[in-house]
Formats: C-alpha cells, structure tokens, sequence
C-alpha cells in the first residue's frame, strides 16, 4: 500500500540561473513539436501522434516547475505521467521498427511493395503497436502502485521515470525491476537489432546498384529515418539500458532532452525539411529564443 500522497520533482534546481533560459528552449521546443505534426505517411502519423503525447505528458510539467518554481507531483499524477511517458517512448521504438521495414521493402523489394505494406497490413502493425505499448505502460504503473513510498520524497528527475521511482521505495522492488529488463530487451535492444538488419539489408542492395544516382535516390529515402533512429536509440540506450543501482539523475536528464524535447521536434523538421510548413515553424522557433517577448515569455 502507498503511504506517499505526493512526490516533488528535483527538476532543474541546482541550475538557478539557467532556469528561464531553459524555460524558454523548453517552451520553444514543445510548440514547434506540438506545431509540426502534419506528416505524409501512414506511419508518420502515427509517430506523430506519440510525439505529441510524449511531449504532452513531460513538458507541460516542467515548464510549470521552471516558471513558477513548483514542482510537487500528486501520486497519481505521477503514475499517469510514468503512463503515458512509457506508452508512447516503447510505442515509437516499434514504430521506428516498422518504418525500418517499410523502407527494406521499398528499396530490396519493390516489386512486392503494394502487396507487403497494403493499407490494411499497415492500419494493423498502427493498431497492434498502440495496443501492445499501453499494456506495456499499465503494467508498469500497475506495478509501481503497488510498491510503497515511506522516506524521501524526491524525485532525482524533472519527470516520473522508473528507475529514480525505484530508488525511493521502501519495498522490494525485484518484480519492477525484472519487468524493466525484459521491458528494455524488447523494446530497446530487439528492435534496435531488428532496424539494423534491415538497414543492413539496405546497403548491401544499394551497393549492388549499377547506377549512381540510382543509389543516391535511394540512399535519400532512407537518410531521414537513419538519423532519427540514430539520435532517439542513442538517447534511449544511454537513459533506460542500465541497471537502476547504476542511475545517474545527471546523465538522465540529459538523455531525457533528447527524447523527450529535441528528438519530436526533430522528427518532422528531419522528414519534411522542404516543406514550407516547416520553414515557417522554424522561423517561429528562432523569433521566440531571440524575442521571447513576443510569445509573452519571461525575458
């Protein structure tokens, strides 16, 4: 049974004085994310759609604590959070799965691409990725309910993860944290070994083609979702991929950014970089950190 009724986010507070210079990149970050998700493709979409709440279910928080320098969390706002944050994080890892996928049929086997990736394929790999990722996040805030939270209060993040929530309960947390490995082999390394088989296969097809500028133009429909696989599996293996007598609040956060902010900003500014959407949401971007005055934030 819990005795903890709320936690408090250490957040950003041994950095006083970059807390409105965080507040207004945070901020910044979070509209132009929430602002660019009107992507092309089926998959897109659907990361898109997990991009927002991942953003959604951090942001809004930490921007409060940054501001207004309130930081307390009730505990089931804090498992709504650990919900949420873990439903679209694993949900986006399969996603950049099936896009990996997708792009090997695309390139390796062109012929059978309709056929492969009908929409009805697509619409059911969509539907089993959200329904699997939920249950994935209820079950670990399902486990989490039951441990109990009797001694300090403070949570080593800006935002509910696991391990610092582990870290401060005072009950066995062997289950959760058996829960988590197999939680991360999954979705962190299967996947990860997944996407470069595929992209292994990608290659070695693109390094059998006779034409150059064949290969570019298929090197180019690639590049786009290679480095965002790279920058959000770089982020998630330096923040989840260890055990939690090893976490380290510092080296989280940080880690935390990247997918968190930078990588669902990144994502449709990387796939859709000559849309003229984008251009103008960039330009918003650059008149907010230079002008904060003109959104109404704190100068």
């Amino acid at each position: 049974m819990t005795l903890m009724i709320e936690f408090v986010l250490q957040g950003f507070s041994e950095l006083p004085r970059l807390r409105l210079p965080l507040f207004r990149c945070f901020f910044s970050l979070y509209t132009v994310a929430a602002s660019l998700q009107s992507p092309m493709y089926f998959f897109l979409c659907n990361l898109a759609a997990m991009d927002i709440v991942c953003t959604s279910s951090v942001l809004p928080k930490a921007l409060v604590g940054l501001a207004f320098e309130e930081n307390t969390i009730s505990f089931p706002g804090c498992m709504a959070q650990l919900f949420f944050l873990t439903w679209s994080a694993s949900s986006e890892l399969l996603l950049l799965t099936a896009m990996a996928y997708d792009r090997y049929v695309a390139i390796c086997r062109p012929l059978h691409y309709s056929w492969r990736m009908s929409p009805r394929l697509c619409q059911s790999l969509a539907l089993g990725v959200w329904a699997v990722c939920a249950l994935n996040g209820s079950l670990h805030a399902g486990l989490m309910t039951r441990l109990s939270f009797c001694g300090p209060n403070i949570i080593a993040h800006f935002f509910c993860e696991i391990p610092p929530l582990l870290l401060l309960s005072c009950s066995p947390t062997l289950v959760n944290s058996i829960m988590t490995v197999l939680a991360d082999a999954f979705y962190g390394v299967l996947n990860f070994l997944l996407t470069l088989v595929s992209y292994g296969c990608i290659v070695a097809s693109i390094l059998r083609m006779r034409s150059a500028a064949g290969r570019r133009r298929a090197f180019s429909t690639c590049s786009s979702h290679l480095l965002v696989v790279s920058v959000y599996y770089s982020a998630v293996f330096c923040a989840y991929i260890s055990p939690a007598s090893s976490y380290s609040p510092e080296r989280s956060k940080v880690s935390a950014v990247l997918y968190t902010m930078l990588s669902p900003t990144l994502n449709p500014i990387v796939y859709s970089l000559r849309n003229t959407e984008v251009k103008h949401a960039l330009g918003r971007l650059v008149q907010a950190l230079l002008c904060p005055e003109v959104r109404g934030l704190p100068p």
